[in-house]
């Protein structure tokens, strides 16, 4: 078993099949499957990281995408009743230590994890669940104090708080060393004063508390920040507003500022003026979780778009007896399977205590842009259906552009990827 007192390894029930929704056809299959793969015969995946994700799949189908739609128009989901379920069955804390909640195993089955939580029918959901399991909590696990893991890791792992991470501000986004909110020491006490604001916060109008990048020196910039564990309802916290965006509409992004607000010196996770060093480290394991939640659905726009063409017909034949479509459509699938051998073979070599940096970076690069490629290219063989509310194509296509952008722009990665390989220029 994989945890004691919870019942984390249990039998799923029937996979999807069709199911309808605001009056269309929502075409739901089992991808890995129909493309003729098991994944317990992936390389990096064993019976329990199946038996995992069938646990899940099963709570996100009785749970969570009965209530998609309704979450989508609303523009925001119930986050702390989620998470709370999740907690429950062992999903928030797989590789944490046991000690704080978790289950003390390795990346693979955080891996497991964010891949099968691509069967959720949108993105603003699965992307609220990885910022709290995989990008606020990562250098808290592995550099925090015991205090600190105790009042902020371990309720995390529980689900009983929600966290978010505050990096990104108005004038820094994918520049993260210049980041312009301070935390200064106050004089005559053991307080940090943070003032400042960040922009673009996932699940910044519900979280409990942020994992915030801030200057807590005057030195270099690479070297005078600290990753700091922030109480949201700090008085002189302030939500300026939710933030309407293009896609993933239940998910809320919130713009929030910081005025005076007091946090005892204790709560900096790890070394003072690390901060920067932490959260470069922090990315590394956010851009592979992005890789991998972009896997299924995919696969899932690809095989929509199969059987959809399949039952139009056009010219009195059906569309997907159109060479050009079904050979674009064999591109695409072949795009998709490249690119998660590149994803297991990062893991793989994290797993074994590789730097991983440049093929993280490269997984993401290519990730954010074959969303784009396959989400566009699908979309446009549903015809005038695809430009419409009433099918997953149309939400996949707003939903996955986020990744080109997100966790660092596809031009910081591609940045990255020519300093390791010694292109850059000097």
């Amino acid at each position: 078993m994989l945890s004691s007192g919870r019942s984390l390894l249990r039998t799923a029930g029937a996979r999807r099949g069709l199911i309808a929704s605001r009056g269309a056809r929502r075409l739901s299959t089992t991808p890995r499957v129909l493309f003729g793969v098991d994944p317990r015969e992936e390389a990096i995946f064993t019976d329990e990281h199946w038996e995992m994700r069938q646990s899940l799949n099963k709570l996100i189908e009785r749970d969570i995408n009965p209530h998609v739609d309704e979450w989508e128009a609303a523009k925001a989901f119930p986050a702390h009743q989620v998470i709370k379920q999740l907690g429950e069955g062992g999903f928030l804390g797989p590789t944490r230590e046991v000690e704080y909640g978790g289950l003390g195993l390795d990346y693979s089955y955080s891996m497991a994890i964010a891949e099968e939580l691509g069967n959720i029918l949108c993105g603003g959901v699965p992307m609220a669940i990885g910022v709290h399991t995989d990008m606020a909590t990562p250098a808290l696990s592995r550099f925090g104090s015991p205090e600190l893991k105790r009042e902020f890791l371990a309720p995390s792992v529980a689900g009983d708080i929600l966290s978010c991470i505050g990096v990104s501000e108005v004038g820094s986004g994918s520049d993260v060393a210049s980041i312009k909110t301070t935390a200064v020491p106050k004089k005559g006490s053991d307080d940090l004063v943070i003032n400042g604001g960040k922009m673009w916060i996932t699940n910044g109008a519900q979280a409990d508390w942020m994992c915030l990048l801030a200057n807590t020196s005057e030195g270099p910039p690479h070297k005078n920040k600290s990753l700091i564990c922030l109480p949201m309802k700090t008085k002189g916290v302030t939500i300026a507003k939710k933030i309407d965006k293009l896609g993933n509409h239940s998910s809320d992004t919130a713009q929030i500022f910081f005025e005076d607000v007091v946090v005892p010196l204790k709560n900096i996770i790890g070394e003072e003026g690390k901060g920067f060093t932490y959260q470069m480290m922090q990315f590394q394991e956010e851009r592979l979780w992005g890789t991998a939640s972009v896997l299924l659905p995919m696969e899932r726009a690809i095989s929509q778009t199969v059987e959809y063409c399949r039952q139009r017909k056009a010219f009195g034949h059906s569309i997907l007896d159109n060479q050009v479509v079904h050979y674009r459509l064999a591109e695409l699938e072949t795009e998709v399977e490249a690119l998660r051998s590149l994803h297991y073979r990062a893991i793989g070599l994290y797993l074994k205590g590789h730097d991983v940096t440049k093929l993280a970076s490269m997984a993401k690069l290519k990730a954010g842009r074959l969303t784009r490629e396959v989400t566009d290219s699908c979309l446009q063989y549903w015809g005038g259906m695809g430009y419409t509310a009433e099918v997953d194509i149309s939400r996949m296509y707003r939903d996955l552009r986020l990744l080109s952008i997100g966790a660092g722009a596809d031009e910081v990665m591609l940045s990255i990827i020519c300093k390791l390989s010694g292109t850059l220029p000097k």
